[in-house]
């Protein structure tokens, strides 16, 4: 199992941030356009804890097919899976995304991510993954400037 832990420091408050993350079948709402990676679609299958939203990307055969684990407004915590087929050689990832505020207009988003992948894909796997935590961290700061 193979672990990446990473953060970013944002100029918006905890609500603000919460709010675009805890809408969970919504991520057209704050990923960036024009970038490496466009959304073409999102489709939704259930609602709440267990539902999966499929994320179809231009220029993408299959869609990267996240899960809902568990979601806690007290605490600023969700936790995702992605499910189906993987991108990037993974055949197991897990992540949990943590808020928290660091001052009266700034607020931190802490992601710890655990994944396993085919063998001899595990450099393929973490660079697709720090890619979409980078994309993650600017869609979500464009959102709220």
């Amino acid at each position: 199992m193979q672990a990446i832990d990473v953060h970013h420091d944002f100029s918006a408050q905890r609500d603000q941030i919460w709010d675009l993350l805890q809408d969970f079948g919504n991520i057209e709402r704050w990923w960036p356009k024009g970038q490496i990676v466009n959304i073409e679609r999102v489709d939704i299958e259930g609602q709440g804890i267990g539902m999966i939203r499929h994320i179809y990307n231009e220029g993408f055969d299959d869609a990267v097919s996240e899960q809902l684990i568990s979601i806690d407004p007290r605490s600023y915590t969700y936790t995702l899976a992605i499910v189906g087929k993987r991108p990037a050689g993974l055949t197991r990832y897990q992540a949990t995304g943590t808020l928290s505020q660091l001052s009266e207009h700034g607020s931190r988003l802490s992601y710890h991510s655990e994944f396993q992948t085919e063998p001899g894909r595990e450099q393929e796997a973490r660079a697709f993954l720090s890619g979409a935590y980078a994309l993650m961290f600017e869609g979500l700061r464009q959102a709220t400037t």
